[in-house]
């Protein structure tokens, strides 16, 4: 295996779990949904990295929860993270 094969298929499985996530808190706003087959599966994955967040940022006013766009943004800088460090490893 490459390192770019490595590093392509850890920004497809990054960019899968990301738009997980903003599917997840999309479909907050439909509560039916959330309650689906789709809704509990997706719940499963997203929502122990959710978790999280949302253990330390409580939300803003009472009812605004900006923890899975703090969780977007931390996914994204362990990717960079993480492509670095196996960038150290294999060059």
């Amino acid at each position: 295996m490459t390192v770019e094969l490595i590093f392509s298929l850890i920004d497809i499985l990054s960019s899968i779990y990301y738009f997980l996530i903003i599917i997840y808190v999309l479909m907050s706003w439909l509560p039916n949904v959330r309650e689906s087959f789709v809704g509990e599966w997706l719940g499963k994955l997203v929502e122990p990295y959710l978790s999280v967040f949302r253990r330390f940022i409580p939300p803003i006013m009472g009812m605004i929860d900006i923890s899975p766009i703090i969780a977007l943004i931390a996914l994204r800088y362990a990717v960079l993270g993480l492509k670095y460090i196996l960038s150290l490893v294999f060059y």
